[in-house]
């Protein structure tokens, strides 16, 4: 039995857009990371290697808080490559307020001299 269907098959599509049907529209928006520079390379491993020994600690308010505002400041510089002020200005309010806890982590000195504190 034939068919008049045709046949259509893809290999690789990377940064492809497509689009069937009378209206449609097809939009790719290709974008790379910026790239980080070092004082950020260093905040990141600093942000990393805190929220490593947080996981050590019996977690309450404070470290739940602070571990939030970790994991959002890794993930604005490994999307952006940089961590902008106002992330800044939280990661400091964070640490300011779970200081009762961080002072048993030497990783929690390394992220505040970045932080300027």
């Amino acid at each position: 039995m034939a068919t008049d269907e045709p046949n259509v098959s893809f290999g690789r599509a990377d940064h492809s857009a497509f689009a069937f049907g009378a209206n449609a529209r097809a939009e790719t928006h290709n974008t790379t990371v910026p790239a980080r520079d070092e004082t950020a390379e260093q905040l990141l491993a600093a942000v990393r290697e805190l929220r490593e020994d947080l996981a050590r600690l019996r977690e309450n308010e404070q470290v739940a808080r602070l571990d939030s505002t970790l994991a959002d400041t890794e993930a604005e510089i490994t999307r952006t490559g940089t961590a902008g002020e106002s992330r800044v200005q939280r990661l400091r309010e964070a640490l300011t307020d779970a200081q009762s806890v961080l002072t048993l982590l030497s990783s929690a000195g390394a992220v505040a001299g970045l932080l300027g504190m």
